[in-house]
């Protein structure tokens, strides 16, 4: 275990940096975009166009890396998004912000395949669970400390840009450096939306909504916050608490739905992030104490709701059929995240920062009501019959990519294409 440990250490530490750089670049285009007075409309579509890419670059990503190689493609993907970390510390304008952040999305789906596919290789059926939480833990971690950065230095300045440069850079370093070979091509991923739909409605639904929700949040919460008057610190805490309550609750959520209908916990999650929604839009809270307890409720429940979906639709899916559902899944969670920011943005422009709440409890509300109706055309699976719960990385946005599914430990005990399917469940059949 150590060995296999070691040798993904230097490629982990990469991981960090670059997760150091999402989070610290992630947050400072909003709040330098509501510096210079940009609109929420243009603001939202800094997320808008970082999701487009990023789906895009899930799709078309494998094939480059097939024509170059590995290290090359890796080396171009990082190097593109140094330069334009760099370039927009210095072109201040929105509109070439917006067009930017759409290859910064498409390198970032990129650089993450690849370095999700180099731990592919190197793990094992017993290292597997181990690598995979490492992973997840790093980019949590990475994340999370990016955002925290933000006070550190004036954003008016180039100074972060340049910090985020630093730390591209640097993530860059482990995997050009490697002696080790490099790993099979990228596997590509196809998006049957009919075939998701046909699994499990319910997933397909509830996956899009929070889409739409964690992309409007994840993009506009930081605009949100300087439109509302905090400081920048306390946006960086409460982006953070947001992240941080949602892993919090991810395996709590997810030992109940091993336990009870997974439709039910969807639509309780769902409510609970739809009221805390709704008190945010009615009440306004501006006791900062007060507005961090809203939120890390919010992103408790909110953020929860992924990996519980997607649990949901593998329940339904036969073994050999996990990477293709689950890689279909966060697919169709990109697509909500393009349209989040897209409604959010001008919502927030006519009718004041707290209505960004608003979309998102509107989405919220959608699952609970979509959840149970669906409970009542279907009986529940029976809890030995149901997948073991599983967390995933998907906070605010699609951290993971079709290769980071493959990583997951449940992969390593799918069936081999000829030994057929051991269960009563077929390859994307079955609604529920």
């Amino acid at each position: 275990m150590k060995r296999n440990l070691l040798s993904v250490f230097a490629l982990l530490l990469g991981t960090l940096f670059l997760f150091l750089g999402n989070g610290l670049h992630g947050l400072l285009l909003p709040v330098r975009g509501s510096y210079e007075g940009y609109s929420t409309t243009v603001l939202g579509l800094l997320g808008t166009s970082w999701a487009t890419g990023f789906v895009l670059g899930c799709l078309l990503a494998p094939n480059v890396v097939k024509r170059i190689g590995h290290v090359r493609a890796f080396s171009g993907f990082i190097s593109l998004i140094a330069i334009i970390a760099l370039t927009t510390g210095i072109v201040v304008d929105d509109y070439w912000w917006v067009i930017l952040r759409a290859v910064t999305g498409f390198s970032t789906a990129g650089t993450s395949m690849i370095i999700e596919s180099w731990l592919n290789e190197r793990a094992t059926n017993e290292s597997r669970g181990m690598i995979f939480s490492l992973y997840i833990t790093i980019t949590l971690i990475g994340v999370v400390a990016g955002q925290m950065l933000i006070p550190m230095a004036d954003v008016s300045t180039p100074v972060l840009f340049m910090v985020c440069g630093i730390f591209y850079c640097v993530a860059m370093l482990p995997t050009t450096l490697s002696t080790a070979a490099s790993p099979q091509p990228l596997k590509t991923v196809e998006l049957d939306l009919k075939g998701l739909y046909r699994n499990s409605p319910v997933s397909f639904a509830g996956i899009l909504l929070i889409g739409i929700a964690n992309g409007a949040y994840g993009t506009l919460g930081a605009v949100f916050g300087a439109k509302a008057g905090l400081s920048q610190s306390t946006i960086a805490i409460m982006m953070s608490v947001t992240i941080f309550a949602g892993a919090a609750m991810q395996l709590p959520a997810g030992r109940m739905s091993d336990r009870i209908d997974r439709r039910y916990v969807l639509a309780a999650l769902s409510a609970v992030a739809a009221l805390a929604g709704f008190v945010m839009a009615i009440v306004q809270p501006t006791e900062v104490y007060l507005l961090i307890a809203i939120i890390a409720v919010y992103g408790a429940a909110a953020n929860a709701l992924y990996p519980i979906a997607v649990a949901h639709a593998n329940d339904f899916a036969a073994a050999e059929d996990f990477v293709k559902v689950s890689g279909g899944l966060l697919l169709l969670f990109g697509i909500g995240t393009i349209i989040g920011p897209t409604l959010g943005g001008p919502v927030m422009s006519v009718t004041g920062p707290f209505s960004l709440f608003l979309v998102t409890a509107t989405a919220h509300t959608l699952i609970t009501a979509y959840a149970i109706i669906r409970s009542r055309r279907r009986a529940p699976l029976p809890a030995a019959s149901k997948e073991t719960f599983q967390t995933i990385a998907s906070s605010t946005g699609p951290v993971t990519t079709p290769e980071g599914m493959a990583l997951n430990p449940r992969a390593a005990s799918q069936p081999d294409a000829d030994e057929g399917v051991s269960d009563e469940r077929s390859p994307m059949a079955g609604a529920t």
